[in-house]
């Protein structure tokens, strides 16, 4: 029992230690002879110094920080360009390992090892601004998985830990989808798994159950692997029965969307062009001379426009151009409102335009909007993006951090944020228009597909970070949210990828990047929605919850267990 010396006790020495005893070596060799007195001096002190441990604790944690680097590697690289989705599941299950059994203060250290190699592969695509926005945001999401470490740690211990390893990973993200700046959810689990196994799940609870789905697959391998190691150390019949539930529940799990059903059934179909005016060069400053992005756009569509006088092609029923189309404010210039009404004119039918507008009564702001442009009315409807990106779209604390990052000047003005969903009649269809990184939140979608929205539009412009990428990863989500919602996503971009998304993620049509180009396509319109849309984000939080739950009752269950040592000392 603790507290017993059970062999080597002299006789007549106590065969306990009271508690709060003096264990030190002072007390091991006895007491100092009369008249001297212990030295405490620097020079008589026999510990090792601040460094010396700090030295020894690195070299006993540098393997584990390692393994962690490379496991956050492995992540980056299951998202695209690479899309190597199975690295998810490995990754996942090498860090709830390396946290395993840890005190919560090494599994944060563990995190950050992880997480930091993870966003700098993911978000490398920011070094069109700056390596130094690559590790600044990178660091600053990293800090969410720093207390993800802490909690896999901590839950550890618990009794079927895979679950609430799984719950901890969707309160990650629901937290980096929410702060700061209304948040970042870039590098979600499910933008890795938009074309695995996985994704049907979609349908039943949108990407945080995806997200659920492959953490857990992931935590049940880290759960096969300890039960096998175990068998190794000859843990018998038992450990041969816990290797194989858990590697047999992963296997379920990771097959279990399979079995869902994506619905795809057309009410109605609408033919649709998309127009990828291209731009005059990739980066920072791809706008070039003003007009030039605009006239792209109207010189393409009035060749398609031409191709249909000409039966080369059919004429569509509304035509979709991209995030910024329109460099000037068509209401400011009236060359740039001349030139979209003369192409509109030409095709004949309603053209969803992307333009900044100034903001009527608020000097310094704009609006990042869709517009309708009708052939005979001219603009009509218009949707403003309600959710404008933070340092990029508009400068939080702008007096203050101009003054330190005389980058931030390049970002004039501010986005106004809009304040409804983008629900637009467009021609005979009733669309959703989603701008730029709005795909990347789940509610802003699924407002827009619960005002009644048929299909989907992602209005885009990723010409500053043409080739790194970002193009790709958006796109991902785009395949996604088709899933999620039942919906045909089409995502309109000034330079790439342009492309149109089937219900059930499926890419049936593509423009490469920095290719000026036309898609011609018909795509359903959809009335149904999937279970998703109808219980929104309540998986999420409920998820989440159980998550932060299972932490209060590890730290729970931890202070009982140290209180029961302390009795029995």
């Amino acid at each position: 029992m603790y507290g017993q010396l059970t062999t080597g006790r002299p006789a007549g020495r106590p065969a306990t230690v009271p508690s709060g005893s003096d264990t030190t070596a002072e007390a091991v060799r006895g007491p100092a002879p009369a008249g001297t007195v212990p030295s405490t001096a620097a020079g008589g002190d026999r510990r090792p110094g601040r460094a010396r441990r700090l030295a020894a604790l690195a070299r006993r944690e540098a393997p584990r920080t390692a393994l962690a680097a490379v496991a956050g590697v492995a992540l980056g690289l299951a998202f695209p360009p690479y899309d190597l989705w199975p690295l998810s599941l490995v990754a996942v299950a090498a860090l709830s390992l390396l946290t395993r059994g840890r005190r919560a203060r090494q599994g944060a250290w563990t995190g950050f090892a992880f997480g930091l190699p993870f966003f700098l592969i993911l978000l490398k695509w920011l070094h069109v601004v700056g390596w130094d926005a690559v590790v600044g945001l990178s660091v600053a999401e990293t800090l969410f998985v720093v207390v993800l470490g802490a909690g896999l740690a901590l839950t550890s211990r618990l009794p079927v830990w895979p679950l609430w390893t799984a719950c901890l990973w969707v309160a990650q993200e629901w937290a980096r989808d929410r702060l700061p700046f209304g948040g970042f959810p870039w590098g979600r689990l499910a933008f890795a798994n938009t074309g695995s196994p996985f994704t049907p799940l979609a349908a039943l609870g949108g990407a945080p159950l995806v997200t659920f789905a492959v953490a857990l697959a992931g935590a049940l391998l880290a759960a096969s692997a300890t039960a096998l190691w175990g068998l190794r150390r000859g843990g018998g019949p038992r450990a041969v029965v816990r290797t194989t539930e858990a590697f047999g529940l992963a296997a379920a799990v990771t097959v279990a969307g399979l079995a869902v059903p994506v619905p795809t059934k057309a009410d109605d179909t609408v033919r649709i062009a998309v127009v990828q005016g291209n731009v005059q060069q990739p980066g920072m400053d791809f706008l070039g001379r003003p007009m030039k992005i605009l006239d792209n756009h109207a010189t393409a569509t009035e060749k398609l426009a031409d191709d249909v006088r000409h039966h080369r092609v059919p004429k569509p029923d509304l035509v979709i151009w991209p995030e910024n189309s329109s460099d000037l404010d068509p209401f400011q210039f009236p060359q740039a409102y001349d030139r979209i009404d003369q192409a509109v004119k030409a095709i004949g039918v309603p053209v969803l335009v992307g333009a900044l507008v100034d903001h009527p009564t608020k000097p310094g702001y704009v609006f990042n909007e869709g517009i309708v442009w009708d052939p005979r009315t001219g603009p009509g409807a218009s949707y403003t993006k309600q959710h404008p990106v933070p340092f990029g779209e508009y400068v939080p604390f702008r007096e203050q951090l101009s003054k330190i990052i005389t980058r931030f000047q390049r970002v004039p003005r501010d986005f106004y944020p809009g304040d409804h969903t983008g629900l637009l009649k467009v021609g005979p269809a009733r669309l959703g228009d989603v701008i730029c990184f709005e795909v990347a939140y789940d509610e802003i979608v699924h407002d827009t597909v619960g005002a009644g929205a048929r299909a989907l539009v992602i209005q885009t412009n990723n010409a500053t970070y043409g080739r790194t990428g970002q193009p790709e990863q958006q796109l991902a989500m785009s395949k996604l949210r088709a899933v999620e919602h039942g919906r045909a996503v089409v995502t309109a971009a000034t330079s790439g990828i342009s492309a149109v998304v089937a219900p059930d993620g499926t890419v049936t049509h593509q423009i490469p990047e920095f290719t000026q180009g036309v898609v011609s396509a018909r795509i359903p319109l959809r009335d149904e929605t999937t279970l998703a849309d109808r219980v929104g984000a309540a998986p999420e939080w409920l998820l989440a919850i159980v998550g932060l739950l299972s932490c209060g009752a590890a730290v729970i269950v931890g202070r009982r267990g140290r209180t029961k040592d302390e009795k029995g000392q």
